[in-house]
């Protein structure tokens, strides 16, 4: 293990075999939908923990659910190699975000994926249950026949924004599906209509009933982490309209 710190660098912690997998993120945003709807899939999934990010550039910061430590920037895979999720469970900030960028698209690169899908949380008073997309023009006519609508214009910022960017020159597809979300708690209900969403587009089966049912285990997890993004709002991710 190096002793100084890298720009940022996947440390693998479990050598698994991929292929060519879809990849799943969920940064820190409104009603913080991305973790709250990654960490429900990794769970439905038995995804097994493989890697995680290692850089000079995340806050000193680490994670403890239910009395165990974790690294809150985590890679996971399903046992088929077919899927990957990726998790992080701290506020960034912009200092480093492309050098993040990079070596979380890098890695993609390496491992054969083709398609990188952000599930994140647009501000709101009120969730309607509907998902909404921005992708390429003919990902968005796809997704209209699943239900999914098309944003009409906005801006994603932080790291959801970079890797979008990113993959518009680089040989990898990236989208994001997004839910009006509670601006200032966990919005369980805003993550279940993401991951039904992610059944529909890519004819999965996650149950999504858990989530309702533990919606309140969900919000005491995670209300530590939705103050924390209410205090660094402006200079993390997020989707304006």
């Amino acid at each position: 293990m190096p002793k100084e710190f890298p720009e940022a660098a996947v440390f693998e912690i479990k050598e698994t075999q991929l292929k060519s997998p879809i990849i799943f993120a969920g940064f820190v945003g409104a009603g913080l939908v991305g973790p709250v709807a990654i960490n429900h899939i990794i769970t439905e999934l038995e995804m097994e923990e493989i890697a995680v990010m290692r850089s000079k550039y995340l806050p000193p910061s680490t994670v403890f659910m239910r009395g165990r430590l974790r690294h809150p920037f985590r890679f996971y895979a399903n046992k088929e190699g077919t899927i990957c999720a990726i998790i992080c469970e701290i506020t960034l900030k912009l200092d480093g975000l492309y050098t993040l960028v990079s070596s979380i698209l890098d890695w993609a690169a390496r491992k054969g994926s083709k398609e990188i899908v952000i599930l994140d949380g647009v501000a709101s008073t009120e969730h309607d249950d509907k998902a909404y997309c921005a992708a390429e023009e003919d990902l968005v006519r796809t997704m209209a026949d699943k239900d999914i609508s098309m944003i009409p214009q906005g801006f994603i910022t932080g790291i959801p924004g970079g890797i979008l960017n990113e993959c518009l020159v680089r040989e990898i597809q990236g989208l994001t599906l997004l839910a009006k979300a509670d601006k200032t708690a966990p919005d369980s209900e805003a993550a279940k209509t993401l991951i039904e969403a992610v059944n529909r587009f890519y004819d999965m089966e996650i149950d999504t009933s858990e989530l309702q049912k533990e919606k309140d285990r969900i919000h005491a997890e995670f209300s530590e982490l939705s103050q924390k993004y209410a205090e660094h709002r402006e200079e993390i991710s997020g989707m304006y309209m």
